[in-house]
């Protein structure tokens, strides 16, 4: 009894926070176009300055791939007035951390400092937009970093190809057919000027969006944002490019031979839409519902009540122009992939067919409202999402709405997007096997 009364309890503080927690904020631009958000969270004496560039792999040359990746690493290399290998000394001397990321769609950088060096960090974001150096030593350095990255990452590690492979086979003419990490050949081909280049064209204030989050005094800050970022002088406007991939209509199939596994690989992939799209959000649902973790439906019958897999999951790829749902499995024992394929088709045709139940229902709504909660709960993921909102979906305050998106899914929406995208026809087989000498011949 004690036990109920405490989840009913939990389950209530979830749900409240999930309705009451807002993230104010306030937004506006600089002469030069930079977009400027600001959040101010005065429960602990940090301060994080972050920038997001609209720049990631698909805005690529098909011919010179990688670029967005790599300058993730070289922009780290030091400016006109930060010398090159002083960056991470002057952000840890003066007790701070920092890191950057990148994906098809985007490029971040940010720093967490003390609050009472917010000055220090927007100086250094200025520098590396206004002053960075990119020269050979720099560029050659990056490069047999980015060759160790791959060679951990994907050559070396076990099923570690699998999304490239996935990604290949997916798309035929949108650049989200090739790897963020790109071409090695066209890393090494390239010259000191393609370099200088892609940062020309895609470094640039209207091509960004400033975050500062956490404790700071907004007069002060607007006057320093003013005076490090004012200057930067405005870049040309990007034209982006809109690349159309026709409907998947009938099975796509392939191998994939890993020297590095012993264990083949079931993999089977369905294109999405946009994560901007309603569809998408829905395809949250039913991708939560069929194998997020131990407590979804494919894991508890193929894992736990049949004893067919070792593993079973999926990974949900959500971006700004399509999208992709990619379920994967490693057969046990006797059991093949086909085996587990037919598994999975049945419980997708469970969907396509019945409406979930309303117990399963509630529980995808409790599952993404604390999940909401998480991704707010502190003021890294907020200045990230702030920037992720404005920059890839053109609605920064989806930040406090998109929880409502998802309350107002209906279990008969799930059933039709079910039906519209999860058909065999849809989808890519991927057997993902162990290499033997005769496959390597």
């Amino acid at each position: 009894m004690k036990k109920s009364i405490m989840a009913i309890s939990t389950a209530l503080l979830l749900g409240g926070v999930a309705t009451a927690q807002k993230i104010a904020f306030e937004e506006y631009n600089l002469d030069n176009g930079m977009h400027v958000i600001l959040h101010h969270d005065p429960t602990a004496p940090v301060v994080i300055t972050s920038v997001m560039y609209h720049v990631g792999s698909k805005d690529e040359n098909p011919e010179k791939t990688g670029f967005a990746h790599f300058f993730e690493h070289l922009l780290f290399e030091g400016t006109a007035n930060i010398k090159r290998g002083e960056w991470f000394k002057i952000v840890t001397s003066n007790g701070g951390t920092n890191n950057a990321n990148t994906s098809d769609d985007r490029t971040y950088y940010y720093e967490v400092f003390p609050s009472n060096n917010l000055e220090l960090a927007l100086w250094m974001e200025s520098e590396r937009l206004m002053h960075p150096v990119i020269n050979q030593i720099g560029v050659d350095t990056q490069n047999g970093v980015i060759k160790e990255e791959k060679s951990s990452r994907y050559d070396n590690r076990p099923y570690g190809k699998i999304i490239n492979v996935v990604k290949e086979n997916m798309f035929k003419n949108h650049p989200y057919k090739w790897s963020t990490i790109g071409s090695m050949e066209h890393l090494d081909t390239a010259t000191l000027e393609d370099f200088k280049e892609f940062n020309k064209k895609f470094y640039i204030p209207n091509n960004a969006v400033l975050v500062v989050a956490g404790d700071f005094e907004k007069v002060v800050t607007k006057e320093w944002i003013e005076k490090y970022f004012g200057p930067i002088q405005k870049g040309e406007k990007i034209k982006k490019q809109t690349f159309i991939e026709e409907p998947i209509t009938q099975t796509l199939k392939a191998t994939y031979y890993d020297p590095n596994i012993q264990i083949p690989m079931l993999v089977a992939s369905y294109r999405t839409p946009s994560m901007k799209t309603r569809d998408a959000r829905v395809l949250d649902f039913i991708s939560s519902y069929l194998s997020d973790g131990k407590s979804s439906k494919l894991y508890k019958k193929v894992v736990d009540e049949k004893k067919m897999a070792l593993q079973i999951g999926a990974v949900g790829f959500s971006q700004e122009d399509y999208g992709m749902y990619i379920l994967y499995g490693l057969p046990m024992g006797t059991h093949s992939s086909e085996d587990l394929l037919k598994e999975i088709d049945e419980e997708i045709v469970k969907i396509q067919t019945d409406l979930i139940s309303e117990k399963d229902y509630q529980k995808l709504l409790n599952q993404f409202e604390s999940q909401y909660v998480n991704n707010n709960s502190n003021v890294e993921g907020i200045a990230e999402n702030l920037a992720k909102y404005y920059l890839l979906y053109g609605d920064i305050n989806l930040i406090n709405t998109e929880i409502d998106l998802y309350h107002s899914i209906t279990r008969e929406e799930i059933r039709e997007v079910a039906k519209k995208y999860l058909n065999p026809n849809q989808r890519l087989l991927l057997d993902y096997v162990p290499a033997t000498e005769t496959a390597q011949n």
